[in-house]
């Protein structure tokens, strides 16, 4: 019947938009098995692990299996970080305000040691600047790429950094701000002696009085 037509009808669109997802994933070859990819505009987000005519099996890092029509490729963007080149190391680093005049010699030390260092790729993008007064703190920045891609051996590197960076510091005599407070008084605090007033005569006389 009408019905019956109408529904094999659906399934037929849908069957053929997996279909024709699937022919350009492997036209395309936005990602292969094995590759780590993500979606903004999806919670999707694991390692390939099959890629059908109709659906793709997504591994997430929870290691629950995500099956995906091929048809929803075609309408969402893809990330693919299994093929960056280079992984970026960004991070703000604070000194305290005593150690103003030394600020200039860690920057160039700090820099000096990345575009030395074994992990780093001097030939990307490299910075290392004083960036701003803080409420705490001097900030400057580091801004860099390591030469893994690989998310285990990224952290390692990053890790060598930052210590490199914390040594530079100590031997420049300057420390790592934290945050602080300053508390101001507003006056001086009462003391309590043989003269001092007793603070209920301002208020209302002695319960004996009268």
């Amino acid at each position: 019947g009408g019905i019956g037509g109408i529904a094999v009808g659906f399934a037929a669109k849908d069957l053929l938009a997996n279909f024709f997802g699937g022919l350009m994933i492997y036209l395309d070859r936005p990602f292969a098995i094995g590759d780590w990819i993500r979606s903004p505009d999806r919670q999707i987000e694991g390692t390939v692990e099959r890629i059908g005519w109709r659906l793709t099996v997504i591994r997430g890092f929870d290691t629950r299996p995500l099956y995906i029509p091929n048809s929803a490729f075609a309408n969402i963007a893809v990330e693919n970080p299994s093929r960056m080149r280079n992984r970026r190391i960004y991070e703000t680093i604070g000194i305290r305000y005593d150690d103003v005049a030394g600020m200039g010699a860690i920057v160039g030390d700090v820099e000096a040691m990345l575009r030395s260092h074994a992990d780093i790729d001097a030939d990307k993008f490299l910075m290392v600047n004083f960036d701003a007064f803080a409420p705490s703190s001097l900030d400057f920045f580091v801004y860099c790429y390591t030469r893994t891609t690989g998310w285990a051996q990224f952290h390692q590197v990053k890790q060598d950094v930052l210590l490199r960076i914390a040594d530079i510091i100590a031997g420049h005599g300057a420390e790592i701000a934290f945050p602080t407070s300053t508390v101001h008084l507003a006056g001086d605090i009462p003391q309590v002696g043989e003269n001092a007033a007793d603070p209920r005569s301002r208020e209302e006389p002695p319960p004996d009085a009268g």
